[in-house]
């Protein structure tokens, strides 16, 4: 059965992929990228940079409103790294995310931290998972 959640989306995307990882990815109308493997030296963006742009992006702008709402200037930045490991019968992503907060003290920056992990819903996807971290930049 589908979410019936479905129906008050505040917003929705299609994204399609009908040519594998060499060749492109795109929304109807809009956006297209050529994808490649990053195992390889093709051209093209690969699974590994498109997850780590989006979580990179959802938390930024989580980030700044959490800024707003404590009245502080936006000085926010997020640092994505994502790995790609595994042997052939089983690959998975590693994915760790640093918040970096300069100005903001040490304790509110941590509960900044806390609270875009629960808030940014690319976190909410990934946070169940034991391959994904996220931290303060020391």
């Amino acid at each position: 059965m589908i979410d019936k959640r479905w129906q008050d989306a505040l917003y929705i995307t299609e994204v399609i992929n009908d040519e594998g990882l060499e060749g492109h990815t795109y929304v109807p109308n809009g956006l297209k990228l050529k994808t490649s493997s990053p195992l390889n030296s093709n051209p093209g963006t690969n699974p590994e940079q498109l997850l780590g742009m989006s979580l990179s992006t959802c938390l930024e702008a989580t980030l700044q409103a959490i800024e707003r709402e404590h009245a502080l200037p936006h000085t926010a930045a997020v640092y994505v790294k994502v790995a790609f490991v595994g042997s052939k019968a089983h690959y998975e992503f590693l994915v760790h995310a640093e918040v970096s907060l300069p100005g903001v003290a040490p304790a509110l920056a941590q509960a900044m931290v806390t609270e875009v992990e629960d808030r940014c819903p690319v976190s909410q996807l990934l946070r169940q998972s034991a391959n994904y971290t996220i931290s303060l930049a020391k």
